[in-house]
């Protein structure tokens, strides 16, 4: 029987016990109303709303899960400001609402904080951990993929066409060790770093890419899953996720947020929410810290395929 490939919306009624605390793929519609918990302030203050997007670094339903508790610190610290998480669906959701200027704040993936800076942002700040910018290659520990080559005719699950770790890292790589990416394999974009994972584990594909967060919370929080896979190859990294700035947002705004991002590691409020976020900094950066994204950009849509 011929298999069909998991995507994150289907996978949520058709698999719910396995995916009832790592895997939850629902959200079909986006949240754009995602309130904080924050501490009760003065009713005399008019507090400006300011929305902070996300991209799917994870589906939205786990976005704000991870990222909720760094908005609700933003709007308890800061006077007459508050802070909104919005996630979106996927990729293209996420660009649109991006380029459209729609959020104050946003955390973009380094291919979409360069497009950024043409639609009106700046850069401010990244994640840290520039080492765990990498894509991950995943195999079951069972198959019989041994090298790149094996792959040739086989499906290989991404989350998106523009997710940088997970997808064009990897999808070069793949070009340098000898395949012909848009030829020789299958790309399926199944819309979440989860949801590649789970198609490896499924069997529904040969191989499924990733970046190291998602992998390695679901090694916490579902062992028994993650034994069944392997890292089969890793990709060079990149600068982690940038922080971007509306630039019509008040100078003085941006330093508070600053100021509350990047020490965050200092104290243990902020260090738990890190560890939520697999991340173990905010740090400061600017629009030339992602000259090596635009570098790498040119080479892969010169080598492997064109990017809108």
């Amino acid at each position: 029987m011929k298999k069909t490939f998991i995507n994150h919306i289907s996978v949520r009624w058709i698999f719910p016990a396995i995916f009832s605390l790592f895997f939850l793929y629902g959200c079909e519609q986006e949240q754009k109303n995602y309130q904080p918990s924050v501490t009760q302030k003065s009713s005399s203050q008019q507090q400006k709303i300011y929305i902070f997007s996300i991209h799917p670094l994870h589906n939205p339903t786990r976005l704000h899960d991870v990222f909720g508790p760094v908005l609700s610190y933003l709007s308890k610290n800061i006077d007459n400001a508050e802070f909104q998480l919005e996630a979106s669906r996927n990729y293209a959701s996420y660009d649109e609402k991006l380029y459209a200027g729609k959020s104050h704040f946003s955390l973009p993936n380094p291919y979409q904080t360069i497009n950024s800076l043409k639609h009106g942002y700046r850069v401010f700040g990244k994640m840290g951990d520039d080492e765990n910018f990498r894509g991950i290659i995943l195999v079951r520990k069972d198959s019989n993929i041994k090298t790149v080559e094996d792959l040739k005719g086989k499906a290989v699950s991404f989350p998106a066409p523009t997710a940088l770790a997970a997808t064009m890292l990897p999808q070069y790589y793949l070009k340098t060790h000898g395949l012909d990416v848009m030829n020789d394999i299958d790309n399926r974009y199944v819309g979440s770093q989860e949801s590649s994972i789970m198609n490896v584990y499924l069997g529904n594909v040969a191989a499924g890419a990733t970046w190291p967060p998602p992998w390695n919370a679901l090694k916490k929080e579902r062992p028994e899953l993650a034994e069944n896979l392997v890292i089969k190859w890793q990709t060079q990294s990149l600068p982690n996720n940038g922080l971007v700035v509306r630039n019509d947002v008040p100078a003085e705004l941006v330093e508070q947020v600053s100021e509350l991002l990047f020490n965050l590691h200092t104290h243990k409020e902020g260090q738990k929410i890190l560890q939520k976020i697999e991340l173990s900094k905010f740090e400061p950066a600017t629009n030339k810290t992602y000259q090596s994204v635009n570098d790498f950009i040119e080479i892969f849509s010169t080598n492997v395929r064109k990017l809108d």
